[in-house]
């Protein structure tokens, strides 16, 4: 195409509106023509500025609107060229639209895809096959175990690590507990140890913590403690015994009891004191020795396994019933309320002593003499002014009674004026209170015809 460039003025309807008139470099001619005077024509500016925008648009929509014939401009009309674009080869490779009929607004991949996403919900993975192709792949690694690795415990930590544990099965009493707790430590020379801890700390608690200390050394050997370790740990319990000595004056004599106990649990062979004869220089040593000796001696095997006592809250409610009712026996024998009082101690069963108060009264009711009557109180008088029975307990042994006095009346005919003597001597005492006094049942005399009532007992009263 060839341009006359014209000598007079150009006027502004001689310029080109087609986007394709030439190429940039002849638009940008043209556009240099309507420059006059070094001043632009608002007309023309307009025009360019538009056309640039068109350009722009339909570079941008190429791909999207291939094989369209119009161009859209900013303002939605059709350009006035009427030239058809030519189609883009790229054109739906590019288009990020949806071709697969499902729609927009679905997930990707059905919800399978997108970060942070590792398949679809309910998907269950199968194990992954290695491929010997992998250029990574290596042969030993398919036999691989790993394992994690626990250090031994030394001294210190052992202690420090092992005390809490005995410390709260003596709370719970539970040796599967305490054997799963040690599986995960690695205790390695300091198994021998471990009973050490274990009877250092039961010489220190009750009678209780002993039988509990017993019972779960026998239930560790075989499974966490060897025959051998067991003999090791009473080796260096007999070589510590002047160190204990110290804090538990009767060290000796509880030691020399572990040991029989472990004898008769067979966690100790039967050998093991005979060992000792002739080469013990300790005495505190060979007491435990004598004393175990002494204990195996005696016939019966239940003598053994009671060693430490009956008492604690695990003891069956029987043998607890049991041991109150000899302990009674025996106080109304002996008249002693401080044997008395020590053996209900040693039992170990505070909310239990209730039951001491309701035996001691029925043993009140069925006596014939005065002689009970008065050991009783005597008795409840020390057992409320020490403390070792509560108030709720005492209140819950009366409150047995007076549930149960119907029933006692039918083998004792006179429980009921017995009752009522019996329980206001305990107010004087000040055994029990007022409130509890007045709640004693009575049961009404039959009545004369001349007073009036026709011969009709009193309904009873509480």
């Amino acid at each position: 195409m060839e341009v006359e460039y014209a000598s007079g003025p150009v006027e502004p309807d001689s310029l080109s509106d087609s986007l394709f008139s030439g190429d940039e470099e002849q638009t940008g001619i043209d556009e240099v023509k309507a420059e006059i005077n070094g001043n632009w024509i608002a007309s023309s500016i307009n025009e360019a500025q538009n056309n640039a925008k068109a350009k722009r648009r339909l570079r941008k929509n190429s791909s999207r609107d291939s094989g369209r014939g119009d161009s859209v401009s900013d303002n939605g009309e059709a350009s006035r060229c009427g030239v058809t674009m030519p189609t883009s080869p790229k054109g739906k490779f590019l288009d990020r639209k949806s071709r697969s009929g499902k729609g927009r607004g679905l997930p990707k991949k059905g919800g399978a895809g997108g970060k942070g996403v590792w398949g679809t919900p309910g998907q269950v993975y199968d194990l992954e096959e290695v491929d010997i192709r992998d250029p990574n792949y290596d042969e030993d690694q398919e036999n691989c175990v790993y394992e994690t690795t626990v250090l031994p415990l030394d001294e210190k930590s052992f202690e420090k690590t092992v005390t809490p544990i005995v410390q709260e099965y003596f709370e719970h009493g539970d040796t599967n507990e305490v054997a799963e707790m040690l599986k995960d430590l690695n205790l390695g020379e300091m198994k021998c140890g471990l009973p050490v801890l274990a009877v250092s700390l039961a010489l220190e608690g009750k009678a209780s913590h002993r039988e509990m200390t017993s019972k779960l050394l026998s239930a560790l050997c075989g499974t966490v403690l060897s025959t051998s370790d067991v003999e090791m740990s009473f080796d260096k319990l007999l070589q510590e015994l002047p160190e204990l000595v110290l804090d538990t004056p009767r060290a000796p004599k509880l030691v020399g009891q572990f040991i029989a106990r472990a004898v008769g649990d067979e966690i100790l062979c039967k050998t093991y004191i005979d060992s000792y004869k002739g080469t013990v220089d300790c005495v505190h040593a060979r007491a435990a020795l004598d004393r175990a000796t002494v204990l195996l001696s005696m016939k019966g095997r239940k003598r053994i396994d009671n060693v430490w006592g009956s008492g604690g809250g695990q003891q069956p409610v029987k043998n607890l019933i049991k041991e109150i009712d000899m302990l009674l026996k025996e106080y109304l024998l002996s008249g002693d309320v401080k044997e008395a009082e020590r053996c209900l101690q040693e039992l170990e069963v505070p909310h239990f002593h209730h039951e001491l108060v309701f035996e001691a009264i029925v043993m009140v009711l069925e006596a014939t003499g005065d002689a009970t009557f008065k050991m009783v109180i005597d008795l409840l008088k020390s057992l409320w002014k020490s403390a070792i029975i509560t108030v709720d307990q005492m209140k819950r042994g009366y409150d047995r009674i007076y549930s149960e006095i119907p029933d006692i009346n039918l083998d004792v005919p006179h429980a009921y004026s017995v009752l009522e003597r019996f329980v206001d001597e305990c107010f004087q005492s000040g055994i029990i209170s007022k409130q509890l006094r007045d709640l004693c049942p009575a049961r009404g005399r039959k009545r004369f015809v001349s007073e009036g009532d026709g011969g009709r007992l009193k309904p009873e009263s509480y």
